[in-house]
């Protein structure tokens, strides 16, 4: 069933990334393309995140039962790309564009996904983008089980990959005809302009940053980082009590079919629940009438 919705949900990324390039939107012909919307890359990494899923599966199945060592080996590598997939950017990023798109939506669209864009996006699409987002990689988190990197290693990439979109937004230097320069005694030095993307295209990606100072930008970009830092530790804690939570209900039904087994070998397991939370009843009303 895990490989079926797997490949289902991969199809769906296919469909919503090949529906969203059909657009002729005036951005996609800019400086970047797609490439300078979040959004975007967070759709190419599910994606990719998914087609990593399925290959594990159909490795799985061809090498089940063959023996070949070397198989085995590329499958564990295959699985561990997987499972680092997930961790450092297939989760984090997901909930980031989630999270902080509907956050500032429901502030004032405006900033971040204009009216205009109706006309090109419909809400199908849009939910697509950044709400199913969610709940297909909370649905992968619950029914597999992946195996998280050391957490320093997961925090540098979460951060290298932070700070890489942000440069790519950010850090530019004009180029030489556009060059402004300080004065300074005798020499001048070029001046660094803010937002590499805002610089070639005249706009910036996200209506919202027109709105704010620099000063503001820096502490937004700042938190950016912060907050993908802390939803990778989210998903760290979110997995561990997941299948700690089931691993500690798998002993315990394994306990109480093992005790099953020893005292009521010939009742059914309703009648063997029945007489274990009657044997627990017994033994706590003892325990009080003890005190």
């Amino acid at each position: 069933m895990t490989k079926v919705l797997r490949v289902a949900i991969l199809l769906s990324y296919c469909s919503i990334l090949c529906n969203y390039k059909a657009i002729e939107m005036p951005s996609h012909q800019t400086y970047g393309g797609s490439w300078k919307f979040l959004t975007f890359i967070d759709l190419v990494i599910q994606a990719v995140f998914f087609g990593i899923c399925v290959l594990t599966d159909l490795s799985s199945l061809l090498t089940r039962g063959s023996g070949n060592q070397e198989q085995e080996r590329q499958l564990k590598k295959l699985i561990s790309l997987r499972d680092w997939m997930l961790a450092v950017l297939a989760f984090p990023v997901g909930v980031f564009v989630v999270s902080v798109f509907w956050t500032i939506y429901a502030c004032d669209r405006e900033m971040i996904y204009p009216k205009l864009l109706d006309n090109f996006i419909p809400g199908w699409l849009n939910h697509g983008m950044h709400t199913t987002v969610l709940p297909f990689i909370l649905i992968e988190m619950r029914t597999s089980h992946h195996q998280y990197p050391s957490r320093s290693s997961g925090l540098t990439a979460i951060c290298t990959f932070s700070v890489g979109y942000i440069l790519w937004l950010n850090v530019g230097v004009h180029q030489p005809q556009e060059i402004s320069m300080w004065s300074i005694g005798h020499s001048e030095v070029p001046r660094v302009r803010v937002c590499w993307v805002h610089h070639v295209t005249g706009m910036w990606v996200y209506p919202f940053l027109e709105h704010i100072g620099p000063g503001a930008r820096i502490i937004f970009f700042g938190s950016t980082t912060i907050l993908m830092n802390f939803l990778y530790l989210l998903g760290e804690v979110l997995n561990n009590y997941i299948w700690d939570t089931q691993r500690i209900s798998e002993e315990s039904h394994h306990h109480i079919i093992s005790t099953s087994e020893c005292l009521w070998p010939n009742d059914s397991p309703v009648t063997v629940l029945f007489k274990v939370w009657k044997k627990r009843k017994r033994s706590l009303n003892w325990n009080k009438i003890q005190v």
